[in-house]
């Protein structure tokens, strides 16, 4: 019976095709026989998997006939495991027997290049570290959350330096080639192995991935590019935001070190309730009180929206609990405004005089 390649990656027979890439990754930097624990059995038998399933139409052809459609040891047209492995260390781009190494057009010299730092086409951009988030609680009033605001708050944070904006350079001096990495932004070692000589990569520790450095750094930030310091950050607060919700303020964290990016404000919302409205999503909901005469007889009342007072109807008969619908006086959203909901509670008097229950005693009658 033929080999499983899906088993052997650990993915669904339909599994997309970079989903095949992060199984093979992920498989390959675990069991490399270079890495301690690492098995050169089990790391052929992934990479046998995956020239197949990486592969679109050899998969297909896998998928229609099994794993003995074209296997010639595992590697293919006649390249062997040396072969391999020196196509791996950035042997790239030579003809092993006429087996074309390439995976929909995926280097795997870029792969292992990624996972032990050799390999690759030319040099690499260097990933700088990026700043942290920061998260903070905002409270809003009631009408706040619904109309939206503008917030200032003030944060003890890692900006960027204001006296070298950055470029970790002393103002009005150069900024020279790295002597350590030769402006490459890495620094290359030679490891031997029981596989021979593994050359592998790092990000300059001298110019931190830069390529280059001051000579003279920055004598307020040190040439790290930035400080301490308080900022303040104007945060938009959309209209109709709930108690609760979450904003993301796109690179108001922390400043990376060296020229890194800045991470992210988070800001947790906390919306103070309001005695006089209810908020169900983009409605409102009102209570009135009326008197029983009123509820009986019909007359006009003044309710309290969120844009002011309005005059409201009670017609003749209005029975209490009722609910009067005010169109477009809710929460702003997406698809329009909400609507408001007047919930009439009809008062009955606790105290009536001779005359009142007369009357009411007439009317009983």
């Amino acid at each position: 019976m033929g080999k499983d390649y899906y088993k052997i990656l650990g993915i669904e027979k339909g599994a997309s095709a970079d989903e095949v890439k992060r199984a093979f990754r992920k498989l390959a930097h675990e069991h490399h026989p270079d890495k301690a624990g690492g098995n050169e059995a089990k790391f052929k038998e992934i990479n046998e998997a995956y020239q197949v399933l990486g592969n679109e139409q050899k998969r297909k052809q896998y998928d229609q006939f099994g794993a003995t459609f074209d296997q010639q040891g595992g590697f293919g047209g006649g390249m062997n495991w040396d072969d391999f492995m020196k196509y791996a260390r950035g042997g790239g781009g030579q003809d092993f027997g006429g087996f074309n190494f390439n995976f929909n057009g995926m280097d795997l010299s870029d792969i292992f290049g990624d996972l032990f730092g050799f390999g690759g086409s030319g040099r690499r951009g260097t990933k700088k570290r990026g700043g942290d988030n920061i998260q903070i609680d905002l409270t809003l009033e009631f009408k706040e959350a619904i109309f939206g605001a503008q917030k200032s708050v003030e944060l003890y944070k890692t900006t960027r330096c204001d006296h070298c904006r950055g470029n970790l350079a002393e103002p009005g001096t150069k900024i020279a080639t790295c002597s350590t990495c030769g402006g490459q932004g890495r620094v290359a070692k030679v490891q031997q192995t029981f596989f021979g000589a593994f050359q592998t990569a790092a990000t300059c520790p001298n110019c931190h991935g830069e390529g280059k450095r001051p000579e003279v750094a920055c004598s307020k930030c040190r040439g790290q590019g930035v400080m301490k310091q308080k900022e303040t950050v104007e945060i938009n607060i959309p209209a109709g935001v709930e108690d609760g919700m979450t904003l993301q303020v796109s690179g108001k964290g922390n400043v990376g070190l060296y020229g890194g990016r800045a991470g992210n404000l988070y800001v947790n919302l906390h919306v103070r309730a309001d005695s006089r409205f209810e908020r169900d999503a983009d409605d409102i909901y009102v209570k009135a009180k009326i008197a029983f005469t009123q509820a009986i007889l019909g007359d006009k009342i003044d309710i309290e929206t969120l844009d002011g007072v309005v005059s409201l109807k009670i017609p003749e008969a209005t029975q209490p609990g009722t609910q009067f619908r005010l169109r477009e006086k809710g929460v702003p959203g997406n698809n329009g405004r909400g609507d408001m909901y007047v919930i009439v509670e009809v008062v009955i008097p606790t105290k009536l005089s001779r005359r009142q229950r007369q009357l009411l005693e007439g009317f009983n009658e």
